[in-house]
């Protein structure tokens, strides 16, 4: 029974990563801490390995089909790896409901700036917003990142906070990549979901290796069990986003997303 729910549990976890680019430690925190029972400690470490080795399912096809901007990329990885021992620093200081709160919270935030962006626009979305600083990141008549001093600064410092919040919550920060990618570089949300899950492999990983030599429990069988419902996820997800247009696909997931926050801060309250 319980090998049974982690199949399922990895794929809804692998459906989001392939639907939305982001999205599977949302889920998998949740999933894993009631669902079957884990310690939300524990619990960490098994969805950055989850999270990690399922997006890679999804990221190397895209990756050579030349969908991943690899340079943009490389910059959120990089930051994003540095900041993600960080967090998982943190996390061991925080109790459980503590985190699970914080969790639920950031869970809200994140829905919210999702839904304002799935608002529907008349043409092809602009590289900055009209009210934005133009001088941050812009890209070229054919689509291409120009990559100043001043926006690889805050690539950099965006893909630290990702690697932060991936060590702190387990999850692999594609829910933050993908807007970010949208937002302050540019970047189409197709290219971005693609880009965010080459990310996440890397994060994941970062994040996972530093749970891993902190010397907390790290069930390997419950982690495969996951990644079989992960890659199954993925599979169907991908099929799925094709389908459906990035502002249908955004506010689906940030529906999604509330509700589980709502989930998690009931569990944790009755606890």
């Amino acid at each position: 029974m319980t090998m049974a729910l982690a199949i399922l549990f990895g794929c809804i976890v692998g459906f989001a990563l392939g639907l939305t680019g982001g999205g599977g430690g949302i889920f998998a925190v949740p999933l894993l801490v009631y669902g079957l029972g884990v310690p939300p400690s524990e619990a960490v470490g098994i969805s950055l390995a989850a999270v990690g080795g399922t997006a890679i399912s999804g990221a190397l096809p895209r990756l050579l089909r030349n969908e991943v901007e690899l340079r943009t990329g490389l910059f959120f990885a990089i930051a994003g790896m540095l900041g993600a021992p960080i967090g998982s620093y943190l996390s061991k200081k925080l109790p459980g409901d503590v985190l699970l709160t914080l969790f639920a919270f950031l869970m809200f935030v994140v829905a919210y700036r999702m839904w304002q962006k799935a608002k529907p626009s008349t043409g092809p979305k602009p590289a900055c917003e009209p009210d934005a600083d133009r001088s941050a990141c812009q890209r070229t008549e054919s689509g291409e990142l120009i990559l100043t001093s001043r926006c690889a600064r805050l690539l950099l410092l965006i893909g630290l906070a990702t690697g932060v919040l991936s060590g702190l919550f387990g999850v692999g920060g594609g829910f933050v990549i993908v807007p970010a990618l949208v937002l302050f570089s540019g970047m189409h949300i197709h290219r971005a979901i693609a880009t965010s899950l080459f990310v996440i492999v890397l994060i994941s990983a970062s994040g996972a290796f530093s749970h891993f030599i902190s010397g907390k429990d790290f069930p390997v069988m419950l982690t495969l069990e996951f990644l079989v419902g992960g890659f199954l996820g993925m599979w169907l997800g991908g099929l799925l986003s094709k389908r459906l247009n990035g502002a249908t696909l955004q506010k689906v997931f940030a529906t999604a997303v509330i509700l589980v926050a709502l989930f998690v801060i009931v569990k944790s309250t009755l606890l």
